[in-house]
């Protein structure tokens, strides 16, 4: 008689030889034969159950966003399976590879409208690159193969519908296979160099050029920094490449248009030329001028001329292209214009010092990103949720460049900052991990607390409570409505940790800071999280997309009332450097 295998653990040994070492998910009478075989597997992968599927499919994403392998969650029939589309549709935004599984009833009950048993392929499909139900037992194996490697081919979440009966048949233990050994990913080389003498020509020609860039360039840090001294460029990273270029770069001018930094949104007012590399910046229409001349390099040609009228459009890696850029291009003499964004950037930082140190006012968001700064060991991982605190983090975390920041880009979703610690933690749990989240975010997920508590990951939860969906409360702002349905009930953070066995801290003085963040790492090097709820002010955050600062453009008064609500005295628009350095 031939050998057999079970056809549930050959699914899971197939996910395994993909680097799947844990799965998020509930049990569901349509997933029983998944969790049984889980069972059997326990010893090679590891079960996350989580408190809500939102949190394993969002966990999931996080899990390829972090380590560059495939995430994996699970939902029952009906209800568990929508759950997964939060996950679902950051990743399908964020085009991030993940793989989400769907229990369905047994093949002889289908299509007769069994209980929570519906036709789950459809609602997929908008979202996944791949959506198939299994038929039978034999091919399971096979098709959740070809599920991770479409993943990947097309950079986006993939699903599988699994009728329960299916993951409980006895199969030929040599009738499948993996091809994870197989899987591998298109390099290209640099651009040509015509095309780069190209661009380089132009780069001679401006007289503010800019060089932006985004995630296409991670492990090109040393690269991008090198390019911008020798070419006199100031750099401009996307908010999702943050952590890619130090903080302390003297020409890295953060980030654009609203969760964004000062220099960036002025510089981007001023600039003649940019170069536009391994990005895809969804506000580009908004925030790029059309008649500046513009030089695109991605490894993507869907998005080559996208978001700009495109002078050289290179279609080529970004780092190798811009090693020869170095190689090819002539030094640049001192640029004043390059003098004038370092001089904005060292004014900008030194006004976030200033409100990170203040100790004579209500609390404000900044004290906590001061202390987080100040314990944060140099690969600290950073979880950052969706709201100001976003904005907040992309302003004041000084990364290092080897501390991964991730967050929910394009789609935005609130409630990723949990999950996403959840995920860092397991698949680096010698790395210290923060989770980051507003008030309104930190609700929507607060059950998982108990998920690191159950799996003894110490994770620093750390929550900014003012009561309100601040983030949309300045939208109403600036629409000029009155404040309406933002209002957030108190909720005293610290005791709903400690309802589900986490000690909770709450802070709401200056002064009761730094022993709070002391004692958070202290537990955590115990191997306890944390939670610290800090009780803020419900204060704007500056807005660098709105700056009221020039003297060309408006009136005394309103410049003073402009600093004097975000404490910006000593803040200097981007002409006054200008017209200090003589840029014409």
């Amino acid at each position: 008689m031939a050998n057999t295998i079970n056809s549930g653990i050959a699914a899971l040994r197939t996910l395994e030889s993909w680097h799947v070492d844990h799965i998020y998910g509930i049990p569901g009478g349509t997933v029983n034969n998944l969790m049984y075989a889980l069972d059997a597997e326990k010893d090679r992968i590891k079960y996350i159950h989580v408190r809500h599927e939102e949190v394993g499919a969002l966990a999931a994403v996080a899990d390829t966003k972090l380590t560059g392998h495939i995430g994996v969650a699970f939902g029952s029939a009906g209800p568990g399976a929508t759950h997964l589309y939060q996950g679902a549709y950051d990743a399908m935004a964020d085009k991030v590879p993940a793989l989400f599984i769907v229990g369905q009833t047994p093949q002889a009950l289908m299509n007769q409208d069994f209980f929570q048993e519906f036709d789950e392929n459809p609602w997929f499909k908008d979202a996944g690159v791949y959506a198939r139900t299994v038929m039978t037992a034999e091919s399971l194996p096979h098709i959740l193969d070809e599920a991770i490697r479409r993943a990947f081919a097309q950079h986006g979440p993939a699903f599988v519908t699994i009728p329960n009966d299916l993951a409980d048949k006895e199969i030929p233990a040599d009738g499948y296979y993996s091809s994870a050994k197989n899987f591998a990913r298109p390099e290209l080389g640099a651009g040509s160099d015509e095309q780069i003498n190209q661009a380089l020509d132009l780069i001679k020609q401006a007289k503010k050029p800019i060089l932006y860039v985004g995630q296409g360039t991670y492990g090109a840090a040393d690269e991008v920094m090198q390019f911008a001294k020798k070419f006199q460029i100031p750099v401009i990273t996307t908010a999702l490449g943050k952590e890619i270029i130090p903080y302390d770069f003297e020409a890295l001018l953060g980030s654009a248009f609203r969760v964004a930094s000062k220099p960036a949104n002025e510089a981007l007012q001023e600039t003649d030329l940019m170069l536009f590399v391994g990005s895809n910046y969804p506000f580009a229409e908004v925030m790029f001028k059309p008649n500046v001349k513009f030089i695109q390099i991605d490894n993507n040609p869907q998005v080559l001329g996208k978001r700009h009228k495109t002078d050289v459009a290179i279609l080529a890696d970004a780092k190798k292209s811009l090693q020869r850029f170095i190689e090819l291009g002539e030094d640049s003499q001192p640029s004043a214009w390059y003098a004038a964004n370092v001089d904005n950037v060292a004014n900008w930082n030194q006004y976030n010092d200033d409100m990170m140190n203040r100790t004579d006012s209500d609390l404000r968001f900044e004290p906590a990103f001061k202390e987080i700064n100040r314990i944060s060991e140099d690969d600290a991982i950073y979880s950052i949720d969706v709201g100001d605190v976003t904005q907040n983090a992309v302003r004041l975390l000084k990364v290092n460049g080897k501390q991964p920041w991730i967050t929910s880009g394009l789609f935005a979703t609130m409630g990723v900052g949990l999950p996403g610690s959840i995920a860092a933690k397991l698949s680096y749990p010698n790395r210290q991990v923060f989770n980051l989240a507003g008030d309104g975010a930190a609700a929507m997920v607060m059950q998982d607390l108990s998920t690191q508590v159950a799996y003894h990951l110490p994770v620093i939860n750390v929550v900014f409570s003012n009561d309100a969906l601040g983030f949309i409360e300045d939208e109403q702002e600036d629409d000029n409505h009155e404040w309406f349905g933002i209002s957030l009930p108190q909720t005293d953070f610290a005791k709903v940790a400690e309802g589900q066995g986490m000690t909770g801290i709450t802070v709401d003085k200056v002064d009761q800071m730094k022993p709070a963040f002391d004692k958070a790492v202290e537990l955590t090097k115990a191997g306890k999280p944390v939670l610290i709820d800090i009780k803020i002010t419900n204060e704007r955050p500056i807005p660098v997309e709105k700056l009221t600062l020039d003297a060309d453009k408006y009136d005394q008064k309103t410049i003073d009332d402009f600093k004097k609500r975000y404490y910006a005295e000593k803040l200097v628009p981007l002409s006054d450097y200008l017209k200090k350095h003589n840029v014409q």
